[in-house]
């Protein structure tokens, strides 16, 4: 690889973090509180560089939002202890219902 590509690299990642840490903190500030259930867990498996199996999980929820729509999302930071059925509280912003955050 050229050190150009490396380096737009290394600014998209950058640039998702920043943008992922921002709606994070914009969620837990003054996102509004649901009660939600983990209404799926989806499993993804794939390999690390050196060929060995790994596997990593998206969690879904299920909540109704302020205005009474039945919203799935995937859960931006799930407990481990969770399982399908678990009950959690839940942040959204109104403006964006698909990114959730656990309520601390």
């Amino acid at each position: 690889m050229t050190y150009g590509v490396i380096g737009v690299i290394v600014v998209a990642v950058i640039v998702w973090v920043i943008f992922n840490y921002q709606r994070t903190k914009k969620i837990q500030e003054n996102g509004i509180e649901a009660d939600a259930v983990v209404s799926r867990i989806k499993e993804i498996e794939g390999e690390d560089a050196d060929g060995h199996r790994e596997v990593s999980y998206e969690y879904y929820v299920t909540y109704r939002s302020q205005d009474g729509q039945t919203v799935e999302a995937r859960l931006g930071n799930p407990p481990r202890f969770a399982m399908v059925g678990t009950e959690l509280k839940v942040k959204y912003l109104p403006e964006k219902p698909k990114y959730v955050q656990l309520a601390k």
